[in-house]
């Protein structure tokens, strides 16, 4: 099956471009942060940088494998779920599930190591810009060196190939077996989990103080663990939200229709919607009442808070880069799949025009709902934060950042599924139609 997966590959490359390319912004993130740990260890360095640059690659570390993860997970879910035919096709043909399982697996495991290969030349780069970044701040003594050591290596190689095999395997399990009893019962259970734990911690803020420099951390986790809560049921929730819907038009009615029948296949890209809106606005927002509140104080910023100030601007940066990734590559691969249902629509009399405006409604539905449910999560931990640090319920500065996040969103997946689906139907129907049979 190995020899079998090494042929798929080089035969259909196309179909592993966005899984190496999320392996490959995986791997350099990672290598990049935890090059600092390298730094860190090296001779002469003060105890006041070691613990900045420890700081950085341990906080951006962990959410970067976690990012990977999802970035890896939800282009291999498309990539399998668009391949149940000839998935189904090798089983008739005498393949087990297990082999089956062992090629796919194969195929990642493969892609992630050329991305984790590619990425250590832009890591090196990466990680000596970022020790430049901390010195121009006065974080790092102008004395230390970047290190590019073990640490970063074979925690990039690592964590890349250990999201690659898991996210593969999981998404063929799905395929291969079916087991939607057990999925459902592990699916709720870790988002009942992820909700109580989220809703503890941001409620947990309002056991500190206004000055306590630990402040930030309770309702920034309890909006993520929120976030991942309401990401997880993702397609129930779309279900939900559809069935609530009336849109008028040929275009709304069938846009609704489309969206309930592939709510599964588009669980990927709400999830990302989810967690980008959520993680980016909580985020953005708090720092910005803490740095209006230390401003107005008359306080000088510490190195403490420096640190932080730049770990979360570095944090959201890599969760717009990795989502924008995500829903890129999500919804090419979605959109591009459709190339048949578009020629038959096309044949059925429907413009091309027409046809794209079918799917700006469908976009536009997914996006709505990513961004409301996204923004509850959000406002969970900046809402007790702002109450514990400055007295008031909403800060004034979160409308700007709300508007900038939720512009991005749909620049991104407005733009991408448009572009997409006008590339598609260059194509003409009689012969997308021939292709796809």
């Amino acid at each position: 099956m190995f020899v079998l997966a090494m042929r798929s590959i080089r035969q259909r490359p196309g179909r592993f471009l966005a899984t190496l390319l999320s392996a490959f912004l995986g791997a350099a993130v990672i290598m990049t942060f935890n090059s600092m740990h390298d730094t860190a260890a090296g001779s002469g360095v003060d105890s006041v940088s070691a613990e900045t640059l420890t700081t950085a690659a341990s906080v951006v570390g962990g959410y970067g494998s976690l990012l990977v993860f999802f970035a890896v997970a939800s282009t291999l879910t498309v990539n399998v779920r668009q391949r149940a035919a000839e998935l189904d096709l090798l089983r008739c043909s005498g393949a087990t599930p297990a082999q089956i399982k062992r090629m796919v697996v194969g195929e990642a495991v493969a892609v992630a190591l050329v991305g984790a290969a590619l990425a250590i030349g832009p890591a090196m780069l990466g990680g000596q810009a970022l020790l430049d970044m901390f010195q121009d701040n006065g974080q790092v003594a102008a004395s230390v060196d970047h290190a590019f050591g073990p640490i970063a290596l074979m925690s990039g190689v690592a964590v890349t190939l250990l999201a690659a095999a898991g996210a593969a395997f999981l998404a063929v399990r799905r395929v291969t077996r079916g087991q939607r009893r057990q999925s459902g019962r592990a699916r709720k259970f870790f988002t009942c989990a992820a909700l109580g734990v989220g809703a503890l911690s941001a409620t947990s803020t309002f056991a500190f103080s206004g000055t306590d420099e630990a402040l930030m951390a309770p309702p920034a986790y309890g909006a993520i663990l929120l976030s991942v809560g309401l990401a997880m049921p993702a397609p129930r929730l779309l279900e939900g939200v559809l069935d609530r819907l009336h849109l008028s038009g040929a275009a709304g009615w069938l846009a609704v229709r489309n969206l309930r029948e592939r709510a599964g296949h588009l669980a990927g890209i709400l999830m990302s919607l989810i967690l980008f809106t959520a993680m980016a606005t909580a985020t953005l927002t708090m720092q910005a009442v803490e740095s209006d509140a230390i401003e107005a104080s008359g306080l000088v910023k510490t190195v403490d808070a420096k640190n932080l100030e730049t770990l979360n601007f570095t944090v959201v940066g890599i969760i717009v880069v990795f989502v924008c990734v995500m829903l890129v590559n999500s919804l090419y691969a979605a959109t591009t799949y459709r190339g048949r249902e578009f020629g038959q629509q096309r044949l059925a009399g429907a413009t091309p025009n027409q046809v794209l405006g079918v799917v700006g409604a469908e976009t536009l539905v997914l996006t709505v709902t990513g961004v409301f449910f996204g923004t509850v999560a959000a406002l969970a931990g900046i809402v007790p934060f702002t109450v514990v640090r400055t007295d008031s319920v909403l800060p004034g500065q979160t409308f700007g950042i709300w508007l900038a996040v939720v512009s991005v969103a749909v620049v991104v997946t407005l733009g991408t599924s448009l572009a997409t689906a006008r590339r598609v139907l260059r194509t003409p129907a009689t012969e997308a139609v021939g292709l796809a049979a």
